[in-house]
């Protein structure tokens, strides 16, 4: 009895599910990875202690596996060759549980350009604003050609005033102080009124 108990200890146990299911996982891969007009293949729905095998077996065949659908209900594996790995357009739609195919990548391309475009077309427009400078304002508008300081000078050359004709409008204008007007305001008064008292005595004087 001591003899059969030893003989049935040394004996190898019989594999574990686990060893199964990855010989099984090992077999499809290496059968997926052979096949060169393979790009993709998609595992029926499974618990994850078996996903994570796919994962592991997949890791050591070099390519690409993803899980998508709902945990518990309907979640999945799906491997890809890395020569054929998927876009994020792909990814992003069996994420959200929809169908992929060529059609769905063909609309998903066309938005992707249709709004790549009036993003473009919107910061050029912001940029044409920005720099936008009305043609009266010489010195801005000028500047970049013929330098800040000719600008500057060619402005005030070019500044007419239409009461003044083609002469400058800053040469034109009254450079006193407030104070200093007043006080000539008040004599030119003061003179007015002493040539009129003057002119008044005259005419008294010739009666």
């Amino acid at each position: 009895m001591d003899l059969l108990g030893s003989i049935l200890k040394s004996m190898d146990k019989p594999p574990s599910i686990n060893e199964k299911q990855k010989a099984l996982m090992k077999k499809k891969i290496n059968k997926f990875v052979q096949d060169d007009n393979a790009k993709e293949y998609k595992f029926p729905a499974m618990d994850q202690i078996y996903r994570s095998i796919i994962h592991d077996v997949a890791e050591v065949a070099n390519i690409l596996a993803y899980s998508f659908g709902e945990e518990g209900v309907d979640r999945y594996i799906m491997i890809f060759k890395k020569e054929h790995a998927p876009s994020e357009d792909q990814l992003n739609t069996l994420r959200k549980g929809e169908e992929w195919n060529e059609e769905v990548a063909k609309r998903l391309k066309e938005e992707r350009e249709r709004k790549a475009k009036e993003e473009s077309e919107y910061a050029k427009s912001r940029k044409r604003k920005e720099n936008f400078v009305p043609n009266s304002y010489y010195k801005d508008k000028y500047q970049h050609l013929i330098g800040k300081e000719a600008a500057l000078e060619a402005a005030r050359k070019t500044e007419a005033n239409s009461s003044y004709g083609c002469v400058p409008s800053e040469n034109k204008k009254d450079q006193r102080s407030i104070e200093q007007t007043l006080a000539d305001i008040r004599a030119k008064k003061r003179r007015l009124e002493m040539n009129n008292e003057t002119n008044n005595c005259s005419d008294n004087s010739t009666k």
